[in-house]
């Protein structure tokens, strides 16, 4: 029997309300009977060129509309998107790409060097993400016709890997399925009472889980997304006045970006009612005097397809809120028992929203999904009322976030070490006024050997994405060792 698959929420879009408004960017605006003729156009196209189910399709653009027509278009055919994250290197893109081996790469413009550069010694052909509009449908290998091919796509059947934890300093694909992106949506649905009336400013990339989440969930519910490739302040109080803006997703620097420019006046965000997303106490606090908005406090990760928890800030100021209804998690000690109230321990899910496991990583599969739930790596407390305490990574799961991004310190003291004069490195995340935290490399040079901040930063950004490059430096004449490793949690305490 068909189950229920993400494509079906652009068919029931479609049936109910097809001349509203799905998506609009800049002077794009596509109804959603527009959406699903595309969609199946698409679909069409990339089956004619041979893509079939558990095939794997790569994106490397900034968000737009040929975005969510290409999701549309694979769900349809029971393929796999692969969203590239822009910011990364091209080795690091490269070595993405060889690991998940999609048959195409669509690109935007703007990354279409990129593109050729990382395809050049491979198979994969380069199509364009903008294909669907009608001047650029001309010109391209996309130009397929409406008609009726309806794959049996299961709802547990993969639909999106999105990279994320670096092992041995190489990210990982989290897998999705049609059902786990469908819950996740339900579940952001419920919580934050969305209905079809909401409009969410889609400005949090879409290869990332938190931008991906709110959008998909709007769309389910037949609501509206704004999109913009990428974050500016003008830009979002405009486009949240202009189209009566309900939802944003939000991260350092964010809202303190556009909190400043509202403060000067001229600006009308009165319809925003939620915005959902990480930030400092001081910064929500501000926000929430100045505008009569919420902003919602959750806790989640790739893994969990979106949001195991949620809470409005002001209910519990500090923490990440309490599970969501189709989550449940539990915190476990080292030997695997529960750990109650005000204790730490490992925050351990379960529900539909946990992901199918990484792409080509067996044996890290069955130690995350041990005892039947998927180990997080994230410390956390909670107390009397339910409410989750983050208390940041296991050891082993060190992790940075600047301006929400993902920051491995493994992949960062990996590249540190190629330069010639580092003998040791130690990369923790620090306090940062603009990002939340910042990535900071405590390092030890080789005898004899001179360097600067300022030119090891150079060095390491040529090999890594731009954000994953330390933005502070020191140097040290040794470092903390216990059991002949590097005593981070020392490092942290002397450095941090």
């Amino acid at each position: 029997m068909r189950t229920y698959s993400l494509y079906d929420v652009f068919v029931r879009n479609d049936n109910i309300s097809g001349d509203q408004t799905a998506l609009v960017d800049g002077n794009d605006r596509l109804s959603f009977h527009e959406l699903h003729e595309s969609v199946i156009r698409t679909a069409n196209v990339l089956a004619e060129k041979g893509v079939a189910q558990g095939d794997t399709v790569a994106a490397l653009a900034m968000n737009r509309i040929g975005f969510f027509i290409l999701l549309g278009a694979l769900a349809k055919l029971g393929a796999i998107l692969v969203p590239l994250n822009w910011r990364l290197s091209n080795g690091e893109l490269s070595y993405i790409l060889g690991d998940c081996s999609p048959q195409f790469l669509f690109s935007d413009h703007t990354h279409r060097e990129t593109a050729m550069e990382i395809a050049k010694e491979t198979n994969i052909t380069i199509l364009d993400i903008d294909c669907w509009r009608p001047e650029v449908k001309e010109k391209s290998q996309v130009k397929g016709i409406l008609g009726f091919t309806d794959e049996v796509v299961d709802g547990d059947s993969p639909l999106c890997i999105i990279y994320t934890a670096a092992v041995a300093g190489r990210p990982r694909g989290a897998v999705l399925s049609h059902s786990n992106l469908i819950a996740a949506n339900m579940q952001v649905i419920i919580e934050l009472g969305l209905s079809a009336a909401d409009v969410n400013l889609n400005m949090l990339p879409l290869f990332h889980i938190t931008g991906l989440n709110l959008a998909l969930a709007v769309m389910q519910v037949g609501g509206r997304n704004i999109v913009i490739d990428k974050f500016d302040e003008e830009k979002t109080l405009k486009l949240t006045d202009t189209e009566k803006v309900t939802l944003w997703g939000s991260f350092p620097p964010i809202l303190s970006r556009a909190m400043a420019l509202y403060e000067k006046g001229g600006h009308n965000i009165s319809s925003l009612k939620y915005v959902v997303g990480l930030d400092g106490p001081e910064v929500i606090a501000s926000f929430e005097q100045m505008t009569e908005a919420k902003f919602w406090i959750l806790y989640g990760q790739s893994e969990t397809s979106g949001f195991v928890t949620f809470s409005p800030a002001s209910n519990r100021m500090g923490s990440a809120g309490r599970q969501g209804c189709l989550s449940s998690f539990c915190l476990m000690d080292e030997t695997g028992q529960a750990v109650g109230p005000g204790g730490i321990g490992e925050i351990v899910v379960r529900g539909p929203l946990v992901f199918q496991g990484y792409w080509n990583q067996d044996k890290v599969n069955d130690h995350t999904f041990r005892n039947g739930c998927h180990h997080t790596g994230d410390l956390g407390q909670v107390d009397e009322d339910g409410y989750l305490y983050f208390k940041g990574r296991k050891p082993e799961k060190e992790l940075i976030k600047p301006g929400g991004e993902n920051v491995y310190p493994a992949e960062v003291e990996a590249a540190v070490l190629e330069h010639p004069a580092v003998m040791a490195v130690c990369v923790i995340g620090v306090p940062d006024p603009q990002f939340g935290e910042g990535v900071k490399a405590v390092c030890v040079l080789k005898s004899g050997q001179q360097l600067s901040g300022k030119e090891l930063t150079s060095f390491v950004g040529s090999r890594i994405a731009g954000y994953k490059k330390p933005r502070y430096v020191e140097f040290v004449n040794e470092l903390p060792r216990k059991n002949d490793q590097i005593d981070r949690e020392q490092v942290k305490k002397m450095w941090g």
